[in-house]
């Protein structure tokens, strides 16, 4: 990785103000561009050739960073600025700043805004893949904890409803341990179209207890089945189970109301790749 072009001291300098502004949404979708903190996601986002525009570093860690990631190059056009301790502190997100933060322009080749219909086109479609539907997942704790599982089990493509937390929040990022970098979303403006048109090819299993579920472990999932998760407090909109094609539940012991947003979609991702028959070592 190159050294630092630029030392910034002032915090009215135009890349700490606009840095400072990716904390919120509207400032991230107007600018195109998101931010995450640590070396953690650093490195992950060098591994994945992510189009960096900044790279911040702590004055006193630009060596321990440089070192970390030798061997790395960076886009000509990224800036790579050193900050004094002081106001890389004020800027990092982090308790315990590990002396890194960056700003990604967004993977609009993998993270699309559009119909399913239109995504299978461009994509060759979605015959025997593994798809996780998300409707209304709000936190961005669980939602990046649902990021994580699906890469680790192999899912294609995960569709999410427009009112699902925003996937650069940082706090999606660092739950998503850097596995956001490499996975397939789709936001779905009309999320029951987008159920209803799946399920008209593979099954669409909605996690809710109603009077057709079947119970997990007692249903034969199959290659390009897809389970559908909904909202932490209320779970999914009536809609949406009607727009699935069938139902599952988890079983667990009385007394417990229902599982985290996250721990369920992780248990049934789970269920569905040990369906598929092909894993990774």
């Amino acid at each position: 990785m190159q050294k630092p072009q630029e030392t910034i001291t002032s915090r009215q300098n135009s890349l700490i103000t606009l840095t400072a502004k990716l904390s919120q949404r509207k400032h991230r979708e107007a600018e195109g561009l998101f931010r995450f903190d640590g070396k953690k996601l650093f490195l992950e986002a060098l591994t994945a050739d992510l189009p960096l525009y900044a790279v911040l570093l702590r004055e006193s860690a630009v060596a321990s960073i440089l070192a970390a990631a030798e061997g790395f190059s960076l886009p000509r056009d990224t800036r790579v600025a050193v900050l004094p301790d002081a106001l890389f502190d004020k800027l990092s997100e982090e308790k315990s700043p590990e002396g890194v933060i960056c700003i990604a322009k967004r993977l609009d080749k993998i993270h699309k805004i559009a119909t399913i219909d239109k995504w299978c086109a461009e994509n060759g479609g979605l015959s025997g893949a593994r798809v996780l539907f998300l409707e209304s997942v709000r936190d961005p704790g669980n939602l990046g904890t649902i990021i994580r599982s699906a890469r680790a089990f192999g899912v294609h493509l995960l569709v999410l409803s427009e009112d699902c937390a925003d996937i650069y929040n940082p706090r999606v990022l660092r739950a998503a341990m850097g596995t956001l970098f490499h996975q397939n979303v789709l936001i779905c403006p009309d999320f029951l179209a987008a159920l209803r048109t799946y399920g008209k090819h593979a099954r669409v299993f909605a996690a809710t207890l109603d009077e057709r579920a079947v119970r997990l472990g007692e249903v034969a999932l199959l290659s390009g089945d897809a389970v559908l998760v909904g909202n932490e407090g209320h779970g999914l909109s009536a809609a949406a189970v009607a727009a699935a094609t069938d139902t599952v539940f988890i079983p667990m012991e009385a007394g417990v109301e229902s599982l985290n947003a996250g721990i369920a979609a992780s248990v049934l991702l789970w269920e569905l790749y040990r369906a598929g028959g092909s894993h990774g070592a």
